[in-house]
């Protein structure tokens, strides 16, 4: 990652990026050392609002578990746990983050592994400036075709992401914090039961989730939703169909 820095201000020039690029995704940057850390953090900032870094791999995936990114760098050979080990954690609980790795390795055995990942790129130190482009852009225009804004409902229901609001027959619901988050959440993982285990550490985060207080949560939620949206797996969790 240490070339992107050398590459920032040709690439701050180029209007396709600054087009492409979003203030509303989060991006999380994991790497152990820490000049092209700093360097990696100093230039993503130019095109994202929202930025998170991690100098290892445990820590990365605390933070992942935090703020569910949709974008996160990452190097491979790191203390305590490794880049693709890292990868497989992110991959048990989502497919679609958008990941690109960075490493010195060009192993064949690392190349191969990644691709089983589903990663968007694997790029090879030094990073080469088109390369790096060319994988922030293929992040991008993934997550906008295939996500809108505008989530749709049943019964003219309508959820913004990234305004953060629900509007149901033109008026807008009035949501408390965590009732926002559980929302966000369950919509972003919409079709799939999000467990929970990750319900307490999106929405209680730092402190711990009780059984009587989830079941007061979803039941407050589901009250301003269409009914029967939301559906429960008992030992699981909970699931929006849209």
């Amino acid at each position: 990652m240490t070339a992107v820095r050398s590459v920032t201000e040709r690439l701050l020039s180029n209007n396709d990026m600054e087009k492409l690029a979003t203030k509303n995704l989060h991006v999380l940057y994991v790497e152990d050392d820490d000049v092209a850390r700093e360097n990696g953090i100093e230039y993503l900032e130019n095109y994202f609002d929202h930025v998170y870094a991690a100098s290892d791999a445990f820590s990365g995936l605390k933070l992942y578990r935090e703020i569910h990114p949709e974008i996160i760098i990452t190097d491979i050979q790191m203390p305590k746990l490794n880049g693709l080990e890292f990868i497989k954690q992110i991959r048990k609980e989502n497919k679609e983050t958008q990941i690109i790795v960075i490493s010195a390795y060009s192993d064949t055995t690392y190349l191969l592994q990644a691709i089983e990942l589903q990663l968007v790129k694997y790029l090879i130190k030094p990073v080469q400036e088109s390369a790096f482009k060319e994988a922030l852009q293929q992040c991008i225009e993934s997550i906008h075709h295939k996500d809108s804004n505008i989530i749709n409902l049943p019964d003219n229901t309508y959820f913004d992401t990234y305004n953060q609001t629900l509007v149901r027959d033109g008026d807008v619901v009035a949501l408390r914090t965590k009732e926002l988050q559980m929302l966000s959440l369950l919509l972003k993982y919409k079709n799939r039961y999000v467990t929970y285990s990750e319900i307490e550490n999106h929405v209680w985060r730092e402190s711990a989730m009780s059984s009587d207080a989830l079941k007061t949560l979803m039941k407050n939620l589901k009250a301003k939703l269409p009914a029967n949206l939301i559906s429960n797996l008992s030992g699981t969790g909970y699931k929006i169909e849209c």
